[in-house]
């Protein structure tokens, strides 16, 4: 039966029982001739087969339902039997959006691995939305989020600050008029934008300036509407992506200017000069979260340790 179900879950995954009969070195014909064997037992179907990708009918959704439970269940026994090892061995799954890999993760990763070498670090990049449900599924270890909410499922971390800042292309015109309030990459690697004397810009200057802002689905997007709205101003946007690091790059080309976290900023990008917003909403606390309901492995209470003590914030579960 346990076999049933893993080829179950991954016709499910792949969409097609040719892919999955690909995935498990098995012929089509013999995946669905198990299957059915299932659908005859049950009386009923688990796929849609009228459908491309095949969907999931009535009785297909319980069972995959119990099946992402189930393999739950043995990834937190495993988790718990590792914990025996004294972390010489396990995974720890940590989700995180592109713009935490690449420049908020890699120096607690590097030490983390120098000192649990054993310990594998399965990074599953994806959008803060679809994180938050993967960590409400016991998916992930933990996750990254900016917005608190008091969810019985969650405890939540102080892990990072950052400050919204806007970077806006050398070319433009703007730029001109607002020299005095400019910053280079040098000046926010040095805090500058923290310091209480730098100017602020108003936002109606940039009214006629081409802007490249996230999907209105997630944070930073719903900071940067409020950016506008306290200047009584409206942005004019040339593009809409979903990931803070594409927003930066593309600004880089000189397309349109963004909104960028200051700890994106690391390198010395000419290309573009920042600016201070003037809002209270430009500061971010950046929360580890976890799901109570999943088991707290000893490698995860390592990690966070270890990326609290890096990031200097503090360390107790703020509820």
């Amino acid at each position: 039966m346990r076999n049933e179900l893993e080829y179950i879950y991954l016709v499910y995954q792949k969409g097609s029982f040719t892919k999955a009969a690909q995935a498990l070195y098995l012929t089509q014909p013999a995946l669905s001739i198990a299957i059915q064997k299932i659908e005859n037992e049950i009386g009923m179907p688990l796929f849609d087969r009228n459908q491309k990708p095949l969907g999931l009918t009535a009785a297909g959704r319980i069972y995959i339902d119990k099946i992402e439970q189930m393999r739950v269940l043995e990834t937190e026994l495993q988790s718990q039997l590792l914990d025996l090892t004294d972390m010489n061995t396990g995974t720890l799954r940590i989700g995180a959006t592109s713009y935490i890999i690449s420049r908020i993760l890699p120096p607690v990763l590097l030490a983390f691995k120098k000192e649990y070498p054993g310990i594998s670090l399965d990074i599953v990049e994806a959008g803060a939305y679809e994180l938050k449900e993967l960590l409400r599924d016991r998916k992930l270890d933990f996750t990254f989020i900016s917005q608190l909410a008091k969810d019985p499922d969650f405890s939540y971390y102080p892990g990072f600050r950052d400050q919204i800042i806007l970077a806006v292309p050398v070319s433009f015109p703007i730029n001109k008029k607002l020299r005095k309030a400019a910053m280079t990459c040098a000046d926010v690697q040095a805090n500058r934008h923290w310091d209480s004397g730098q100017p602020y810009i108003n936002l109606k200057d940039f009214e006629d300036t081409p802007f490249i802002l996230l999907e209105s689905k997630y944070d930073l997007r719903r900071r940067t509407d409020a950016f506008f709205s306290e200047c009584a101003a409206s942005p004019n946007i040339c593009m809409e992506i979903t990931q803070i690091v594409t927003a930066f790059s593309l600004a880089l080309t000189g397309i349109g200017a963004t909104f960028v976290p200051d700890r994106a900023v690391k390198e010395n990008h000419p290309e573009l000069v920042f600016y201070k917003l003037p809002s209270q909403q430009t500061v971010r606390n950046m929360h580890i979260v976890i799901n109570n309901k999943r088991y707290m492995s000893k490698a995860t209470n390592r990690f966070i340790d270890m990326f609290v003590s890096s990031y200097k914030i503090g360390h107790n579960p703020m509820y």
